[in-house]
């Protein structure tokens, strides 16, 4: 088996004590002081995670902006140099190659943020699709592009949580004030290039800042040194975005799930040129999908899990958990399901099966606590 690889920060988080595991082919730190206190730092103060494992290519060239909304199911063409963009790959059948973030630089420079579990194949997938015709060329010619790996020479850190801004300003000396949700740009600090958007994956307002390793770890100490930012690990990064309906690639998102059926067809932007999925899609949309995702709410304590079974009034298998916890921020037994079209009303009266007993639960939004972005 293949030794997972190390972020920049590794030997920190082991210094601090943190429980690491493997994650997408990464060791990285699950907690440090446990998943409630990171969480409740999130939510009330400020936390910060090492998300070096992300992955990142450069998209540059005349075609650019073509090519981007060729592989990339939101609309770039319609983006402000500096504006940051949610969105989906899609295979030919509809279903999600990867979620990602597009950051647009100019009409010829773009930044793509994907998944560490994802960066071999999504790389293989993005060049491959450089082959493919440009339905905008008469010619019947290629992209105009240039694409860049650069996951292995960027590092990053998400800054989360209500006073997020104000410790990346006074202890990072960031000027982030003036960013805006889902905006970024680029700086000197201490005389390396950075980049920080007001994005993250908590719900909570916050930066994500991409620079060298150099500048990654200088940045972590000083936040740790400054005592106003808690380490968090990935264990309270996934009851975070769980609790505010965000969907993690591998649960509420696969090469076999469609954005229809994850009900995120808002990022999905039918009416601009061709791009991959496209007709999929649309059909779906056009059709209804067959299965949708839910969120469940159950009257127990019992925590469902991932792949658990959903059933119906009959005790028939309906669909499975895609999510599952004992949420912190509402101190409810919650989950999200891929379920049946047939039973995913708001109230249709359903249960899980967890291990050898069934609770009941109920359909429910998506949304179990309220997201505070800075817009």
């Amino acid at each position: 088996m293949e030794e997972p690889k190390k972020t920049c920060l590794h030997s920190r988080h082991v210094a601090m004590g943190a429980l690491m595991s493997p994650f997408g082919g990464f060791d990285m730190p699950i907690q440090y002081r446990g998943i409630v206190e990171e969480h409740n730092a999130v939510r009330n103060d400020c936390g910060v995670f090492d998300v070096s494992h992300m992955g990142e290519v450069i998209v540059t060239g005349p075609d650019a902006t073509r090519f981007v909304n060729y592989i990339f199911t939101n609309d770039v063409a319609d983006a402000f140099p500096g504006q940051c963009l949610y969105g989906m790959m899609l295979n030919e059948a509809g279903g999600v190659v990867d979620d990602l973030l597009v950051y647009k630089f100019s009409e010829e420079k773009y930044l793509l943020v994907i998944n560490a579990s994802n960066i071999a194949k999504d790389e293989d997938w993005i060049v491959e699709r450089m082959n493919d015709v440009n339905p905008d060329n008469p010619e019947g010619l290629p992209f105009r592009v240039d694409v860049e790996l650069v996951s292995e020479v960027v590092a990053e850190l998400a800054v989360q949580g209500p006073k997020a801004e104000e410790v990346v300003t006074q202890v990072l000396g960031i000027d982030c004030a003036d960013l805006t949700f889902y905006t970024f740009k680029e700086l000197s600090v201490d005389g390396h290039d950075i980049l920080v958007s007001r994005t993250g994956y908590t719900g909570e307002d916050g930066f994500e800042i991409y620079a060298e390793d150099e500048v990654i770890e200088s940045f972590w100490d000083r936040l740790m040194e400054s005592k106003r930012c808690e380490p968090c690990g990935l264990g309270c990064r996934d009851t975070l975005r769980f609790e505010v309906g965000l969907p993690l690639y591998g649960d509420e998102l696969a090469d076999d799930i469609t954005p229809v059926e994850a009900g995120l067809s808002m990022f999905v932007k039918l009416y601009k040129g061709p791009f991959m999925g496209q007709q999929a899609v649309a059909l779906q949309k056009a059709e209804g999908a067959a299965r949708k995702i839910v969120g469940l709410e159950l009257a127990d304590r019992a925590i469902p899990r991932h792949g658990y079974e959903v059933l119906n009034e009959a005790g028939e298998p309906v669909g499975q958990v895609t999510t599952g916890y004992h949420a912190i921020s509402v101190d409810k037994s919650i989950a999200m399901a891929l379920v049946d079209a047939e039973y995913t009303a708001l109230g249709t009266p359903l249960s899980v099966r967890i291990r050898k007993k069934t609770f009941p639960c109920t359909v429910t939004g998506k949304k179990f606590y309220k997201k505070s972005y800075k817009k």
